[in-house]
C-alpha cells in the first residue's frame, strides 16, 4: 500500500495540470523514454483520467502556455524624456496620411492587392484546419451499405461453411466511434490549431500594415521623382539660356569657343538626366499599380512633394504597448502558443487511447428481410490502444516538439527586439532630418542667389563664364539633395507609423 501511495505522490509532482486537485495519470518518463513501458496499472490511469475528464474538463497533459519573457525598455531610444501613452499608432491611417490621392490609392490597394488576398486565403485555410481538428473531439458517425452475390462467400468474404452454395448478402448499418480525450491530447491539438488560426489572422494584419506603408512610401517617392524632374527641366532650361548667351557673345567675338563648349557640355549633362527621370517615374508608377492590383498605367495626380504636410507631433507611446499592437509580434506569440500545445500533444502520444465504438443495422441474405428482427445487428465496444515499444519514435517526436517550442520562443523575442530597433531608428531619423533640411534649404537659397548675381555680373562683363557655370552646377545637386531630404522626412513618418504597428486596425 505504501508503494502505491509513493507512486501517486510522484504522479502529483510530475503533473503539468495547474489545478492541484486534478491529477491525471502520468507515466514515469525516465523508463518510458528508453523502453516505452508502463510503470503504473491501466486501471489506476483509467480512473484518474476519467475523473479529470468529467470534473475538470480544462485539464490537459503538457505545459500550460506562458508568454516568453521580453526585455522591455522603459522608453524608446531617441523618444522624448517624458513617457506618455499617446502614440501616433493610435491614429487611423486616413488621419495620418492627409493627401486625398494617397487615401484613394491605399483604399484601392486594401481591396485589390494580391498579397492581402493571398493572406486572407491563408486565414480561411487555417480556419478549415482548426475546424477539422476540433471535430476530433466529437463522435464520428457514419453509415455503411453493401450488397453482394457469390459462391462460398458472404458479403465478399470467403466462407467455407457455405459448402459450394451460391447466395446473396445484404448489409445496412449506422456506425459511430469516439475517442475519449482523457489526457487532453486532442484538446492540445485543438489549442495548437486555434493558435495557428489566430496567427494567420495576425499575419494578414501584418500584410495590411506593410501594404499601407508600401503604398505611402511609393507615393512619396513618386512625388520626389516629380520634384527632381521639375528641377532637372528647369536647370536644363537655365543651361540652355547660358549657352544662348555664350553663343551670342562668341559670334560677336567677345568670348572664345571654350565658353560655348563648356556651356554646351553642361546643358547635355543635365539634359541626359531628364529621360532617366522619366524612366524612373514610369517604373515607380508601375510599382504602385502592382500594389493596387492593376495593370501598368500612369498615376494621374496634381499633388507635389512640397504640398505634403508633416505631422507636428509624432509621439511613440509606451514600449510595452508595442507587444500588443504590432501584428508580427502577436503572430509570433501565437506560434509560441501553438508550439507549446504541440508539446502536450506529443506527450499524449505516450498514453493509451480509449475509444467507444457502436453499430446498429441489419444483415440478411434477402433484401426484403434486412429490416426484420432476426436480421438485426448491433454492437457496443470499448477499445484501448497504446504503445509499448516504438524504438524511440515517440521520444523523438516529443524532443522535436520541445525544440520547435524553443525556436518559436526565440523567434518571438527576436521579432520584439527588431520592433524596438525599428522604432528607435525611425525616431532618430525624424528628429535629425529636420536639422538637415534646414541647412540644405539655406544652401539652396544661397546658390540661387549666387546664380542670379553671377549671371548679372557676366552680362555686365564683370565676371568670367566659369563663375556662372560653377554657380549653376552647384545649385542643381543642392536642390536634388533638398528634395531627397524632404522625401526622407516623409518616409521617416511612414516607417515610424509602420514600426509602431499603426494602420492595421480595420
Amino acid at each position: 500500500m505504501s508503494k502505491i501511495q509513493d507512486s501517486r505522490s510522484k504522479t502529483q509532482k510530475n503533473s503539468n495540470c495547474q489545478t492541484p486537485k486534478c491529477v491525471p495519470f502520468w507515466f514515469g518518463f525516465g523508463v518510458w523514454d528508453v523502453f516505452g513501458i508502463w510503470n503504473l496499472g491501466f486501471g489506476v490511469s483509467l480512473v484518474l483520467g476519467a475523473w479529470c475528464l468529467v470534473f475538470l474538463n480544462g485539464c490537459a497533459i503538457g505545459p500550460n502556455y506562458k508568454r516568453p519573457d521580453i526585455d522591455i525598455p522603459s522608453n524608446f531610444r531617441n523618444a522624448s524624456n517624458v513617457v506618455s501613452a499617446e502614440s501616433i499608432a493610435n491614429r487611423l491611417w486616413w488621419d495620418v496620411y492627409q493627401d486625398e490621392t494617397l487615401k484613394g490609392l491605399i483604399a484601392t490597394a486594401l481591396t485589390n492587392n494580391y498579397d492581402l488576398r493571398i493572406a486572407l486565403s491563408r486565414v480561411e485555410q487555417a480556419s478549415a484546419i482548426a475546424m477539422e481538428t476540433r471535430g476530433q473531439l466529437l463522435p464520428q458517425i457514419g453509415y455503411q451499405g453493401e450488397a453482394a452475390r457469390g459462391r462460398n462467400s458472404v458479403l465478399g468474404v470467403a466462407n467455407p461453411a457455405a459448402q459450394g452454395a451460391t447466395g446473396n448478402g445484404f448489409l445496412g448499418m449506422i456506425n459511430a466511434s469516439w475517442e475519449l480525450d482523457f489526457w487532453g491530447r486532442i484538446r492540445r491539438l485543438n489549442e495548437s490549431a486555434r493558435a495557428r488560426l489566430l496567427a494567420s489572422g495576425e499575419a494578414r494584419r501584418a500584410v495590411t500594415l506593410s501594404l499601407v506603408g508600401d503604398v505611402a512610401q511609393a507615393w512619396f517617392e513618386l512625388l520626389e521623382l516629380d520634384r527632381e524632374y521639375e528641377i532637372a527641366t528647369r536647370t536644363t532650361n537655365s543651361f540652355a539660356e547660358s549657352l544662348r548667351i555664350f553663343s551670342q557673345r562668341f559670334e560677336g567675338g567677345v568670348v572664345s569657343k571654350l565658353e560655348t563648349s563648356r556651356a554646351e557640355a553642361a546643358l547635355a549633362t543635365t539634359s541626359a538626366v531628364v529621360p532617366d527621370l522619366e524612366r524612373r517615374i514610369t517604373i515607380k508608377e508601375n510599382q504602385i499599380n502592382v500594389l493596387l492590383g492593376h495593370n501598368p498605367a500612369p498615376i494621374s495626380h496634381s499633388s507635389t512633394l512640397l504640398s505634403q504636410v508633416l505631422l507636428p507631433e509624432v509621439p511613440a507611446g509606451l514600449p510595452s504597448e508595442l507587444l500588443e499592437r504590432r501584428p508580427d509580434i502577436r503572430r509570433d506569440e501565437q506560434f509560441v502558443r501553438s508550439a507549446n500545445a504541440r508539446v502536450g500533444a506529443a506527450l499524449g502520444d505516450f498514453l493509451p487511447r480509449i475509444g467507444l465504438t457502436a453499430l446498429y443495422g441489419g444483415v440478411s441474405s434477402d433484401l426484403s428481410a434486412i429490416t426484420s428482427t432476426g436480421a438485426g445487428a448491433w454492437s457496443v465496444a470499448a477499445s484501448v490502444t497504446g504503445p509499448l515499444f516504438q524504438g524511440g519514435r515517440l521520444y523523438g517526436q516529443y524532443q522535436q516538439a520541445k525544440a520547435e517550442l524553443q525556436e518559436a520562443k526565440l523567434q518571438y523575442q527576436q521579432t520584439a527586439l527588431g520592433a524596438f530597433h525599428d522604432v528607435a531608428n525611425a525616431l532618430v531619423a525624424g528628429q535629425k532630418l529636420e536639422a538637415v533640411r534646414v541647412q540644405q534649404a539655406r544652401a539652396v537659397a544661397a546658390y540661387q542667389e549666387a546664380v542670379s548675381v553671377s549671371t548679372q555680373r557676366y552680362v555686365a562683363g564683370k565676371a568670367s563664364y566659369f563663375e556662372v557655370l560653377e554657380a549653376q552646377q552647384q545649385l542643381f545637386p543642392a536642390e536634388n539633395s533638398l528634395a531627397q531630404t524632404q522625401l526622407n522626412q516623409l518616409l521617416a513618418i511612414v516607417q515610424l507609423y509602420k514600426a509602431l504597428g499603426g494602420g492595421w486596425t480595420e
